[in-house]
């Protein structure tokens, strides 16, 4: 009996879908419910199922949080559980983010019962087939390993040649069975954002490749960074497999092929080799199998350009975009792809990051938030497909690192400026100012300044200069002896009848009261 989860945090489509299956299956299976991810989740970890059938929008964990939760777990049969999806039409382009979690349909509700049958008989047959993949993977594990032997792993991935003598290594990998010559292929996979597929992935990936080719291969296995590594016959076999995953629109595939091997000593260089001709898949755009022999031309490196990149980081925040974007051209050479060698493409990657933009987030990095993801990922060129990928996202994130750093120093000059305007203002209210003598002062655009200087004071210059005044007046009003004509005078207003409406505007009473009112409280205060 097949266990089935349904997950919907409407309770009638949960024990609605319950009854319509248990009629239709009578006592094929054994139905659990949950009203969202989180309890689903719980539940299948005390007991896991076949099937989840799950709805897209819950609350606490929605279903797609729940898919990639489970995504990697195995069901009571020893596979994935597979995933058909409940969604409305607003929801399509949401679900299609668990495409690579193996959801096998999408039931737009409201369910209609000929369709979940449908799906549900689809799902036993994807069950059946997964069991049986799962049967043969067992089977030939031990094969694999048996060729993931510590020997070969040195081999291939040590400096240094493994210890003992050679035909003793040899023939605990069993190389005399090997067909001879040979070649290594290195192969990769890396989905379109430039993730890497995950080992289970891989696994299966390994076990279509062996049974496509009919014991052509002599050894598949993954090598210490999760590339798969396969060594046999040079006829073609290889160029095969990447041509019928290229059928199967598999286009996140990458292969490097090595140059024929014939002695056992050869296993290693070959594996350089092949690594070396997958690493040139980066920088040709459309090429997804690459030949040692295609890249035994003439390739073009440089000395690291140190004083360009220090060039580089000196631009950032100013107004030089355009000689951003032409430096960062000559840098890597572009005009001369791809006949650049690959190794100083990386080097030069690893020295604008330490020299760059390390050093624009050390000093600004805690206020850079929107862009550190980016940052993150133009970190290394490994978490791209192709170079022009990497190149492209690399001058997008020094662009928008410019501009902000542009903004920042913009707004610090700014506020020294506007910080001069409001001391000039202080130490000449009793004048007659006004907003273009003002910013004429600071050297700032009239409209800009009246941005500026609100956004500064959270005043528009008119109401700022006005209450400037109208405190320097409230001092003066304490000084009985002074009139009221002079006190206007003195701070910079026209005449009295100006100065009086505006300090009734601001302080609700006339400067006469404000004066008997000081000198009361004055009085009060002295006894």
């Amino acid at each position: 009996m097949r266990s089935l989860m349904i997950v919907d945090d409407e309770k009638n489509i949960r024990y609605g879908l319950k009854t319509m299956i248990e009629r239709e299956f009578p006592d094929q299976y054994e139905i659990r419910l949950a009203a969202q991810g989180q309890e689903a989740l719980d539940a299948y970890n005390e007991q896991p199922a076949d099937i989840v059938i799950t709805d897209i929008r819950m609350p606490v964990m929605d279903g797609i949080r729940l898919i990639e939760a489970l995504a990697e777990r195995e069901g009571p049969l020893g596979v994935k559980p597979v995933f058909l999806i409940l969604s409305g039409y607003d929801d399509f382009e949401y679900a299609k983010a668990a495409i690579r979690y193996q959801v096998k349909e999408y039931l737009l509700k409201p369910i209609r019962r000929d369709e979940l049958f449908a799906a549900l008989r689809k799902t036993e047959e994807v069950l059946i087939r997964q069991a049986d993949v799962h049967d043969r993977m067992a089977a030939s594990d031990a094969y694999l390993q048996q060729l993931q032997t510590h020997r070969l792993k040195e081999l291939l991935e040590r400096p240094q040649s493994v210890d003992g003598e050679p035909e003793a290594a040899a023939a605990e990998i069993g190389f005399d069975s090997f067909v001879k010559p040979f070649r290594v292929a290195v192969m990769k996979y890396k989905y379109e954002d430039g993730n890497s597929m995950n080992k289970d992935e891989l696994k299966q990936l390994i076990d279509n490749m062996t049974a496509s080719v009919e014991g052509r291969i002599n050894a598949c296995f993954l090598d210490g960074k999760g590339r798969v590594v396969l060594i046999g016959s040079p006829d073609g076999q290889f160029e095969k497999l990447a041509r019928q995953f290229t059928e199967r629109e598999m286009d996140g595939l990458f292969v490097g092929i090595s140059r024929k091997g014939f002695r056992f000593e050869d296993i290693r260089s070959c594996y350089n080799q092949a690594l070396t001709a997958l690493s040139y898949t980066f920088i040709h755009p459309n090429v997804k199998l690459m030949s040692h022999d295609d890249i035994q031309g003439e390739l073009n490196t440089y000395p690291v350009p140190e004083e360009n990149i220090r060039k580089l980081g000196n631009m950032l925040g100013t107004e030089r975009e355009r000689e951003i974007k032409a430096l960062l051209l000559d840098i890597f050479h572009i005009d001369d792809m791809p006949h650049v060698a690959i190794d100083y493409l990386e080097f030069v990657s690893k020295r604008i990051n330490e020299r760059v933009l390390d050093e624009v987030f050390r000093v600004y990095g805690d206020s850079m938030v929107e862009v550190l993801k980016l940052y993150r990922k133009v970190g290394t060129m490994d978490n791209y497909r192709h170079f022009h990928t990497y190149f492209r996202n690399l001058e997008h994130l020094l662009l928008h690192v410019n501009e902000y750093v542009k903004g920042i120093r913009s707004a610090h000059s700014e506020h020294s400026e506007i910080k001069a305007a409001v001391s000039y203002m202080e130490e000449n209210y009793h004048r007659p100012l006004n907003m273009a003598m003002v910013s004429n002062y600071v050297s700032l655009n009239y409209s800009y300044f009246s941005e500026a200087f609100k956004a500064h004071t959270g005043e528009n210059f008119v109401v700022y200069l006005k209450k400037l005044r109208i405190t320097k007046a409230k001092d003066l009003l304490q000084d009985g002896d002074m009139k009221l004509a002079d006190i206007g005078k003195a701070v910079g207003f026209e005449n009295t009848k100006q100065f009086s409406r505006v300090f009734k505007e601001l302080e609700g009473i006339s400067p006469h009261e404000y004066r008997i009112k000081v000198q009361t409280d004055a009085g009060l205060q002295q006894e």
